[in-house]
């Protein structure tokens, strides 16, 4: 056992002789230093071997990683430099390609979850979609039979008691290392998380165990050490941690996991499927696990949609009005829950639901809504239950809000018009390229106050039936045209210049948020903000002229059509890379 980093790393012992250890040593060291390309040039046969290999070797080691094992490492006749995290990367890259990757299911998933009710698919995303609540009923006595979810309720009972579904879901865990929505180069990814591939599932990263009394405070059952501002330290969750599990179920706990997609393949297959029938680059899935009478988290709003779908027992929901006429976006601050308390609020506004076994419940980013286990009454028995559910959180990312798609048509459009004038009047370059980065900063500007900005983009969805394709083209194609109207209709400028000398004076990046449009175009000009500010000092009336002219063209000149193939291909990159991320993920867990 060594330090590395924070860490503490176990080098592996082995039965064997040295030699056929050191060859493993070198194929896992060259392994763990080849670019993707590289990787893709091993022979199929010679990666399938030794992921194999690796897999068993992976599966013996995981049963140690979670127990002090350092007296053990005595008994081995060879201790090896190989540490469990060196195994764990070349696991993941030898998998990430997906080698055995399974077909999307996205039909499947739209049947088990829409078609299988009283609404379609279509109907959803009309009437329902980032706007209201949705109950969506099982139409039959059977449960959860012959769909996606079947497999998972398989598993679950073939434990016999909710402490041993527990102990074995933990135990077998690999921790999800956070990656960054913005990250497309999964190499540079796995050589900065290096040290850390393959931990135990880390507490509050990857779960979290927890109670609500009386819809006050959350509880938590593990009390780690905290930092400076009284917020919980992230720690593994050892085999003691797991250990008590039964004790805090018993207690009234929540378990709370995060990313299931890393954990079971059919899992995530759902999850593909889902990213897929609404043109995302990837889908989250979340599991909680309730025990009678009890609530988990206390009220709260997500800045993310959701499919509840109730696996196991029952749950009641409450969920309160958007208190904010904007949808949240993804990764801002989304505690605000003013004038809930209000009795006139909680009267007029909550809706209530009742989850039995296959129900799914959808519900808005923003809307505040909290759940807790009670008696079914439809039930002769009439004990309370547990309740399992999964949730299917739809995250849409700033790429692929309608503002991301207004910044990929002004990226498309202005590198044609900046190279239009290029060729006319090579004295003027600078200021029109200032003048279409002001552009960007004046979408961003309206974006922040105008709602319709933020609702998710549907264009790289799947193909719908003929009757609705046309419905939503037309819908898309208005929405894009009242985007356009908007801007042009905003005479920003001054807003803008004042948002650019703010930034300078605050040595703030406008642009560190858009960042992603480079994924778009490598040769992206590189202006910055001390570049930009530069020009507008000097040329300021020029700029603004350019500015306006820019505006205008943009507005009436730009085609829909025209703009989808670029979107569709950023859409593609963060796809691939989430796809690798999966892969990888999903070769450490030994469920």
């Amino acid at each position: 056992m060594e330090e590395v980093g924070t860490l503490t790393c176990f080098r592996i012992g082995f039965m064997e002789d040295e030699y056929p250890i050191l060859l493993l040593h070198i194929a896992i060291t060259l392994l763990n230093e080849c670019t993707l390309e590289q990787l893709r040039k091993v022979p199929r046969e010679l990666s399938k071997s030794l992921l194999t290999y690796l897999e068993k070797l992976w599966t013996e080691v995981r049963k140690h990683i979670l127990v002090d094992a350092v007296e053990e490492s005595e008994r081995f006749s060879y201790l090896s430099n190989i540490r469990t995290n060196n195994i764990a990367e070349s696991l993941f890259r030898l998998s990430m390609e997906g080698i055995f990757a399974m077909p999307s299911k996205f039909q499947e998933v739209k049947r088990s979850i829409f078609h299988l009710g009283q609404i379609s698919f279509e109907s959803f995303v009309v009437n329902h979609w980032e706007e209201s609540p949705l109950l969506i009923t099982r139409l039959s006595n059977a449960l959860l039979h012959d769909n996606v979810f079947s497999s998972f309720l398989q598993y679950i009972r073939s434990k016999e008691t909710v402490p041993s579904f527990l102990a074995c879901l933990l135990q077998n865990h690999a921790s999800a290392l956070p990656i960054s929505s913005d990250e497309l180069d999964i190499i540079s990814f796995l050589k900065e998380a290096r040290e850390h591939i393959g931990c135990p599932i880390v507490y509050q990263q990857d779960i979290r165990v927890l109670k609500t009394l009386d819809s006050k405070g959350e509880m938590h059952f593990f009390h780690g050490s905290s930092d400076s501002h009284g917020s919980q330290v992230s720690h593994f969750l050892s085999a003691h941690d797991i250990l008590r599990c039964e004790e805090a179920y018993n207690d009234g706990y929540t378990f709370a996991l995060r990313g299931m997609e890393f954990h079971f393949q059919d899992i995530a297959t759902i999850s593909e499927g889902l990213a897929i029938l609404f043109g995302q680059p990837s889908t989250a899935v979340n599991m909680y696990l309730t025990p009678p009478n009890s609530q988990g988290l206390a009220r709260h709003r997500d800045d993310h949609c959701v499919l509840v779908c109730q696996i196991r027992g029952v749950k009641h929901w409450k969920i309160f009005p958007n208190p904010c006429p904007r949808l949240p976006r993804l990764y801002e601050p989304v505690d605000d829950l003013r004038d809930l308390e209000s009795e006139n609020e909680l009267i007029d506004g909550c809706k209530e639901f009742l989850l039995r076994e296959g129900d799914i419940l959808y519900i808005p980013r923003g809307f505040p809504h909290e759940a807790c286990t009670i008696i079914d009454d439809a039930k002769p028995n009439g004990n309370a239950e547990s309740s399992l559910h999964l949730t299917l959180a739809i995250e849409i990312e700033p790429p692929f809000e309608w503002e991301g798609f207004v910044h990929v048509a002004l990226h498309h459009w202005g590198r044609n018009y900046n190279l239009a004038n290029r060729i006319s009047c090579e004295s003027s370059r600078d200021i029109d390229d200032v003048a279409v980065h002001l552009m960007h900063i004046a979408i961003k500007l309206i974006g922040d106050v105008d709602p319709m900005f933020r609702k998710a983009c549907l264009i790289g969805a799947i193909s719908f039936p003929s009757v609705t394709e046309g419905w939503l083209r037309t819908h898309q194609q208005s929405t894009f045209n009242h985007l356009l109207s908007r801007i042009n209709a905003n005479n920003s400028f001054n807003d803008v210049v004042s948002n650019v000398e703010a930034a300078i004076r605050k040595h703030e990046d406008l642009f560190e948020k858009l960042r992603w449009l480079r994924h778009l175009d490598q040769k992206i000009s590189s202006m910055g903000m001390e570049d930009i500010f530069h020009v507008l000092v000097h040329e300021k009336d020029k700029v603004e002229a350019s500015f306006m002219e820019v505006k205008s063209e943009f507005c009436n000149g730009v085609v829909l059509d025209d703009v989808i193939p670029h979107y569709s291909m950023i859409l593609e990159k963060y796809r691939r890379t989430r796809k690798q991320y999966i892969n990888g993920m999903l070769a450490l867990n030994c469920i």
